[in-house]
């Protein structure tokens, strides 16, 4: 079976062909400014990668578009589309409404509309790309894959906040966490490598990127995570503020006369680490700063790192111990010296780095010492065959 994968933007298409089979991935890429006239996409195929400017003025012209690139004789991977036998789209938000992965209808849609409002930025994109796929491909077998579903296995003393209990119930404000596929994906893959049960292993999971968060898997399910009722909450980020006493907000909005979506635009495209530090929203240029001695980018990596490490050592009691910590995610599988200063906030419990092993990027690989209680591992993402597996289970 040959499945898609859908990862849509807002102005983004992310996508990946898979032959599940052998889970091969036949090609790849992005197209990128979609609504632009200098739209364009990276299409990797056979070791190339190939860059096309193509104007393209929705999402059903860029999946088109893309999908003609899979055919091109140029560079064709299959003979027609007809070989494409399922899609699968990620989608961030499901609530409480979507406890599992679904096969996408009319109901389906409608309920991921109803969801954006827990995820403004990114279910909308999701129907972007579900709908102009209804366009192109009409007929074909979808499924909706949540970020959230994973973390439905937490107990309800760690999801529900301590707020009026009406508000719960009334309107689903709740702790869903995100990056479930990818925490899903790591923890299987870690139990894989070692050759273990994971009904018996106690793991920490980080993924840490533009959006980070951290999840405790115990018996291979998720039991807490950093991430709330939306993307925001938890760890500081990029540009999201990760959490907060609540009165900083009611502060601000007064001091500074602001609406409830002015605060909101702060908080999640103007805060986190590159509000601290006042750089671009990027952690390798803020990194650099620190290390070159600039005191806010010094500050901003310092709390992030404290903020890891802290959450690390909540899920040590949350479940009374912690036998794995995996890295994973853009910063987690490629910024060494971030790597390096969570581990050494976590001495008190065993934890020992290999500075050597540690000196690597994107490998899958052990990077704590042999003598280390804790064992701690780096371990590359793959939501996109995660979302393939479970497309290919739903659609059989």
């Amino acid at each position: 079976m040959k499945v898609l994968v859908l990862n849509c933007g807002s102005s983004s298409l992310k996508y990946q062909l898979i032959n599940m089979e052998t889970e091969e991935v036949l090609a790849s890429g992005k197209y990128e400014r979609i609504g632009e006239e200098e739209a364009f996409i990276t299409h990797k195929v056979q070791g190339k990668k190939i860059e096309i400017k193509k104007a393209a003025y929705d999402h059903k012209e860029a999946i088109e578009f893309t999908l003609a690139q899979f055919t091109n004789p140029e560079y064709k991977v299959i003979d027609s589309l007809d070989e494409i036998e399922a899609i699968g789209h990620r989608t961030v938000h499901g609530g409480e409404l979507f406890k599992e992965s679904v096969v996408i209808d009319d109901k389906v849609i409608e309920g991921i509309k109803e969801c954006s409002k827990f995820a403004p930025l990114h279910n909308p994109a999701a129907i972007l790309g579900i709908e102009a796929c209804q366009n192109v491909m009409p007929g074909k077998p979808m499924v909706a894959v949540f970020d959230t579903t994973f973390h439905q296995t937490m107990p309800k003393e760690k999801y529900v906040y301590p707020i009026p209990y009406e508000y719960y119930k009334k309107y689903g404000i709740r702790k869903y966490g995100a990056h479930g596929t990818s925490h899903m994906y790591v923890s299987k893959r870690l139990a894989e490598i070692e050759n273990k049960n994971i009904e018996d292993l106690k793991i920490v999971t980080c993924h840490l990127g533009q959006g980070s968060s951290i999840c405790a898997v115990k018996g291979g399910k998720s039991i807490d995570t950093s991430m709330g009722l939306t993307p925001l909450g938890g760890i500081p980020m990029v540009t999201r503020s990760g959490d907060l006493d609540p009165s900083v907000l009611t502060y601000i909005m007064k001091k500074e006369n602001l609406s409830a979506d002015e605060m909101e635009d702060i908080l999640n495209k103007k805060s986190g680490v590159a509000g601290i530090s006042g750089l671009a929203p990027d952690f390798r240029v803020i990194e650099n700063e620190s290390n070159e001695g600039n005191e806010k980018a010094m500050i901003a990596m310092e709390t992030f790192k404290y903020s890891v490490a802290s959450y690390i050592a909540k899920y040590a009691a949350a479940m009374n111990g912690i036998d794995y910590i995996v890295f994973t995610g853009g910063v987690g599988e490629n910024q060494i010296n971030i790597r390096k200063g969570i581990c050494e906030k976590l001495t008190f419990m065993g934890v020992e780095i290999d500075i050597d092993a540690n000196n690597m990027r994107g490998e899958e690989k052990i990077i704590s010492k042999p003598a280390s209680k804790v064992t701690v591992y780096v371990i590359p993402t793959n939501e996109e065959l995660m979302i393939a597996k479970e497309t290919m289970r739903l659609v059989k």
